[in-house]
């Protein structure tokens, strides 16, 4: 099997922030400087109540966007969920799931993950799924048992559906919390990650490091062989830096 290259994939998590003036300027931001960033993909994931304001504000201008979670279910009495259908409706193209946040304080299960993951790619979106390990489990040297454990029921969709995802790899204990895995240890599960994709028949799915990623750190990540871009917190929240970390 010969192995085409994958484009870098930077998107930008702008988690529970943001308000009308803050997105206004912050996207002006992007706007301006997205056109030195041409040899990657860049996108944002913002909260449902900004989806009109950021399709509004983005709309060709190269960088594309997306939902940070979405049901299961295609319709129906569930309050407070948000539908893949009505997510497309707002031309996103992105939406994560299993993010270790939805994982960890709504106890979402890999089989939850793997349904979301399905429901997005029925309406047409391309699913960022995300797993990672604990501070605990890698201390107890169950990273690639935690890695395997998750990416299990997505494999199992099949190879179609997989190759319609990126996976991003995000240990639990590096978000948000200013410690990093170092580019050997990312390294280490994106190959384990890759050596799953490429059993499943879908070498061409990109895989992206999430984990207090910044522009000094960016360009040492990016440099391992299976790492394909990241999956950006804090720092996606500036746009400079946003866009330093794509550059890289």
């Amino acid at each position: 099997m010969v192995n085409t290259p994958r484009k870098r994939l930077v998107i930008g998590n702008w988690k529970m922030h943001g308000d009308t003036a803050f997105n206004s300027e912050l996207l002006a931001g992007l706007r301006t400087g997205i056109q030195s960033v041409a040899q990657c993909d860049v996108a944002v994931c913002v909260p449902f109540p900004y989806l009109y304001q950021v399709r509004s504000l983005l709309e060709g201008s190269g960088v594309t966007w997306g939902g940070q979670d979405v049901s299961e279910h295609e319709k129906g009495a569930y309050t407070g969920e948000v539908a893949a259908a009505m997510l497309a409706d707002f031309n996103c193209r992105w939406v994560l799931v299993g993010h270790s946040e939805r994982r960890g304080y709504h106890g979402e299960s890999d089989a939850t993950v793997a349904a979301k993951a399905a429901a997005a790619l029925a309406a047409g979106l391309t699913p960022v799924v995300c797993v990672g390990e604990t501070l605990q489990e890698q201390e107890a040297g169950q990273t690639h048992a935690i890695i395997e454990r998750q990416l299990a029921p997505v494999l199992a969709l099949g190879a179609d559906a997989v190759s319609r995802t990126v996976i991003a790899y995000e240990p639990v204990w590096a978000i948000g919390t200013g410690r990093t895995a170092t580019p050997e240890q990312a390294q280490e599960v994106h190959a384990l990650i890759r050596g799953r994709l490429d059993a499943a028949g879908t070498p061409q799915v990109r895989i992206l490091y999430g984990g207090s990623v910044k522009a000094s750190n960016a360009a040492s990540l990016f440099a391992m062989a299976d790492i394909d871009g990241a999956l950006v917190g804090g720092a996606a929240l500036v746009a400079s830096e946003f866009l330093s970390i794509a550059a890289a």
